[in-house]
């Protein structure tokens, strides 16, 4: 009973940090998008959200990484991670190939989610060009995690339990698989409408 008392503890903990991390994004990018378009309100609080996990969660991951590793690190993040950890065992230990991607996760998909927030706020001509190049790399990300497992039969993933299959593998895995498919979708609308618009323009001056 302490042991699954602990566990739901643990569990809980984890969860609530991640509603909280949601709840402050979303805030926030509602509040900088104050006189957008629902989409782009929306777009923003996804952003913020997606920001704030790169660089509070999966940074100092980076560093617990290289400073020893998770399974033997303490604290509220290293609790977390632990947490995931039971669903996929390559985040409790070194992995080469996870640590490689959550570098680059940190640090050039934090940094294009910073530079989109900004684009979109401030009507830049690049967003749509920023937005398709972080949506392609969140999408490559979540590609290299799972599928070089799946190849072999994925001896880390922990399939047998719900709540460590549905929420922590599919959940929260998926969020960045439909989001930033979703933004595609945006971008491919916007440049096929500013594509019809230019070429109208230009028919207008022949």
């Amino acid at each position: 009973m302490v042991a699954e008392s602990v566990l739901g503890a643990t569990a809980g903990g984890s969860l609530l940090l991640c509603a909280a991390l949601l709840v402050m994004g979303c805030a926030l990018g509602l509040s900088l998008g104050r006189g957008l378009g629902a989409a782009d309100r929306g777009a923003l609080a996804w952003l913020c959200y997606d920001a704030l996990v790169h660089f509070a969660l999966e940074g100092p991951f980076v560093y617990l990484s290289f400073t020893g590793n998770i399974a033997d690190s303490d604290g509220l993040i290293a609790s977390l991670w632990k947490e995931y950890g039971k669903a996929d065992a390559r985040w409790l230990n070194f992995d080469s190939t996870i640590v490689s991607l959550e570098i680059l996760t940190v640090v050039l998909d934090g940094s294009l989610a910073l530079v989109l927030i900004y684009a979109i706020v401030k009507g830049k001509c690049y967003r749509h060009f920023i937005q398709i190049t972080l949506c392609v790399c969140e999408l490559y990300g979540g590609w290299m995690t799972f599928f070089p497992d799946w190849l072999m039969g994925s001896p880390n993933l922990n399939t047998s339990n719900g709540l460590y299959f549905w929420v922590y593998l599919v959940f929260f895995n998926s969020m960045w698989v439909l989001i930033p498919g979703l933004l595609l979708w945006q971008s491919w609308v916007e440049l096929k409408k500013m594509y019809h618009k230019g070429n109208s323009l230009g028919k207008k001056f022949q």
